[in-house]
């Protein structure tokens, strides 16, 4: 995507017209939330099966986690994890049928 910007002061030193930029549009900022990774299927405003990580790392056991608003690499946890928690967001789906795994 290209986009037109305006800088609100002086151009960084060294710098051309026209010269290209890699930059991010912040459209929302988001204050005392929790949020992990995206995980594989997690899409915003849905719920989804993780496995959260036992507090030893030997196990998980799954837990059904609400999510909300989303960004490129993050999404926010609405219900389900508390913010020290740890879960495992790849692929999983051969293990939905199991409540816990150990981790080796």
């Amino acid at each position: 995507m290209t986009v037109d910007v305006k800088l609100d002061g002086p151009a960084p030193e060294g710098t051309k017209p026209g010269q290209e930029v890699d930059g991010s549009i912040e459209i929302e900022k988001l204050d005392n939330i929790t949020y992990v990774g995206r995980p594989v299927f997690g899409q915003p405003n849905s719920t989804v099966s993780l496995f959260k990580v036992d507090p030893d790392g030997k196990g998980a056991s799954l837990v059904e986690v609400r999510l909300g608003r989303a960004s490129a690499n993050t999404i926010e946890v609405l219900s389900g994890l508390q913010p020290a928690d740890k879960v495992i967001l790849s692929d999983m789906s051969a293990w939905d049928s199991f409540n816990r795994i150990r981790l080796e």
